[in-house]
């Protein structure tokens, strides 16, 4: 089981990301589709955020994928749950 598997599935490891990751894995829990949209926009949010301390520096490439793998799990469900156009995602989609 990865760190990711093991914050969701409610263990106490700590997220290696967590300025991003808390709102994306209760984005991903969220069964209701309003509260889910919702989530969806602050982990949003929360990754431009990250990508953006992130292009200060020369490190950072581990987590950067991972924001990517992320932003690709989201647009699914976007897509899939919501209904949302795949051109829906803005620049931020980097």
């Amino acid at each position: 089981m990865t760190t990711s598997e093991f914050a969701i599935s409610g263990g106490s490891s700590p997220l290696p990301y967590p300025e991003w990751q808390q709102p994306y894995h209760a984005a991903l829990l969220e069964v209701d589709p309003k509260k889910l949209a919702e989530r969806i926009a602050e982990t949003e949010t929360a990754m431009f955020k990250r990508l953006q301390q992130l292009s200060q520096s020369q490190d950072g490439n581990a987590e950067r994928e991972a924001i990517q793998d992320a932003i690709t799990v989201l647009r699914v469900i976007k897509r899939e749950t919501l209904a949302f156009p795949d051109g829906e995602w803005s620049s931020r989609d980097t």
